[in-house]
């Protein structure tokens, strides 16, 4: 046994440690600071297994979602309800927290490399890749990596697969609910999207208020619902069913549109 310790990964736990508490530091006040983040829920978080959690989430942006978890998760867990005040909660930070992310994502540049080494998951998407629409094979090794993640810690994961609202639940997220069987507690968020860039690393407007909703784990009979059955639960828990449209404020369709237009116009 080697004097490093490591996770099933490979990654040294001092160095995640450290990489989770100065990166926590750093982006603390665009949570609490330039941002404010409404919480709700937190309280669940301490409930939960140390392992064989699946948290499911609709997804903003490439980054900031899932950085604002990390500061929620280790919050909750030291005794914060519904709070990420005090960044002291940095400094025994739960180590075996994962996330899935697509992999060429997490090679654009040096920063999402030294983010991936914080716990990220990185798969292969099978519909897209590069910006065009692809059809390709699941790579059984990405399957298998969050197997390996389930059963050492909790997982986050995007199960539409892409920052635009109200798109498709993959189909992927429910044949890993169905195989492994993990708790899966939904989270729905809302202002990310208004607060920074696409890839949530730049701060775009100030005095936004940001939200985390934290639910109560799905109840799922893991051996008889159906795969579309899952999946419909999934596009519900995370309040992007294709039946919401009609109650979602007409602002926030419009500044999806928007997003759309600069997307396909390059900008």
């Amino acid at each position: 046994m080697g004097l490093i310790k490591r996770n099933p990964f490979g990654h040294i736990l001092f160095l995640k440690k450290w990489l989770i508490r100065v990166f926590g530091v750093l982006t603390h006040r665009r949570y609490r600071g330039f941002n404010e983040m409404h919480i709700e829920g937190s309280e669940i978080i301490k409930n939960l297994p140390d392992t064989g959690v699946l948290f499911i989430s609709n997804h903003q942006t490439y980054f900031a979602d899932v950085v604002a978890m990390f500061h929620v998760f280790n919050a909750s867990l030291s005794g914060r309800v519904d709070t990420i005040k005090n960044v002291g909660y940095l400094w025994q930070p739960k180590l075996n927290i994962y996330y899935v992310a697509a992999s060429e994502t997490m090679k654009e540049g040096l920063l999402p490399r030294i983010l991936a080494y914080a716990g990220a998951i990185t798969v292969e998407r099978t519909w897209r890749a590069k910006g065009k629409d692809i059809k390709r094979e699941v790579n059984p090794n990405d399957t298998e990596n969050i197997k390996i993640a389930l059963k050492d810690g909790w997982v986050i994961t995007f199960p539409q697969g892409t920052t635009r609202s109200f798109k498709p639940v993959r189909k992927g997220t429910a044949h890993i609910i169905k195989q492994h069987k993990p708790i899966v507690v939904p989270i729905v968020i809302d202002g990310f999207r208004r607060s920074f860039d696409r890839k949530g690393l730049r701060i775009k407007k100030k005095g936004i208020l940001q939200s985390m909703v934290i639910k109560e784990p799905l109840q799922i009979d893991y051996e008889n619902e159906s795969i579309e059955e899952i999946v419909e639960k999934i596009e519900y828990a995370i309040e992007q069913h294709p039946s919401l449209l009609k109650v979602i404020p007409v602002e926030v369709l419009q500044e999806q549109q928007e997003l759309d237009q600069k997307r396909r116009w390059g900008y």
